[in-house]
């Protein structure tokens, strides 16, 4: 999922999710019920234009056009970027449950440390495209962690 969340604005929300189908065969080319469980709104919005979701609900629009897409590793840039705080943890709860079923991997770039926090098993913080520091949830310090992050 891309960080600019490149939704379609004249496309409906049902036209973007459909935008997912171009990797996959013609017989997976629907939508499962499973990304209006995840994304209740979408479904309320479904003949809405993309354009007029708010920054909170285009970035779940990115995030559900790429489920659909059925992936192996789910790579989310900064998906908290520019979101309400009550949008930021609706997307946070959909990321735990994607986590815990454990049928993909997921890579979260994120700066909102909390955030992250809440979500990572594994932590890297990397400082100028080098690794400055490395745990797991198991070993995590939360002062050592932050005190790598680079200011």
């Amino acid at each position: 999922m891309p960080q600019g969340r490149e939704v379609f604005a004249l496309m409906s929300v049902m036209e973007n999710l459909e935008t997912g189908f171009a990797c996959l065969p013609p017989d997976q080319r629907h939508i499962p019920p499973r990304i209006f469980q995840l994304f209740p709104v979408l479904y309320e919005m479904k003949d809405r234009r993309g354009g007029d979701l708010s920054g909170g609900q285009q970035q779940q629009l990115a995030i559900a056009r790429a489920l659909i897409t059925r992936p192996k590793v789910l790579l989310l840039d900064e998906p908290t970027e520019g979101i309400q705080p009550n949008i930021i943890t609706q997307i946070g709860d959909v990321i735990e449950v994607l986590r815990d079923e454990g049928e993909m991997s997921i890579v979260l770039v994120e700066q909102y440390f909390d955030f992250a926090v809440r979500l990572a098993d594994q932590f890297v913080v990397l400082n100028r495209g080098a690794v400055s520091h490395t745990s797991t949830r198991a070993t995590l310090n939360r002062e050592a962690l932050l005190s790598a992050v680079p200011i």
